[in-house]
């Protein structure tokens, strides 16, 4: 598979005070507001990626069906990027851009 050919879903939950962001189902994070919710999903993204690379061993069990290879292979990419020193929200956000300010 290419490298950034898959990217995972993501969804939006909010109640008062609360934002999470779900990321395939498999991460997620909270904040009081969106910014900070997708700065606490990066961060466990990262510590995730990072035990991934340390070579720790992962369990998945039989009732989950075998392993979702696309989710893998992202995360072994958001591994690279992240030994490379370069920041991870690129590629896990893609093109989400702000609106443009109003004039």
């Amino acid at each position: 598979m290419e490298s950034g050919t898959w990217s995972p879903s993501i969804r939006i939950a909010e109640r008062p005070g609360l934002c999470r962001l779900s990321l395939h189902g498999q991460l997620h994070g909270e904040g009081a507001t969106l910014q900070d919710a997708a700065d606490d999903l990066i961060c466990r993204l990262l510590a995730a990626v990072m035990t991934w690379r340390s070579g720790a061993r992962f369990a998945v069990g039989a009732e989950t069906g075998p392993p979702d290879l696309e989710w893998w292979n992202f995360l072994h990419e958001l591994g690279e990027i992240a030994a490379a020193g370069r920041d991870i929200r690129a590629r896990v956000f893609g093109g989400l851009t702000a609106p443009p300010a109003p004039r």
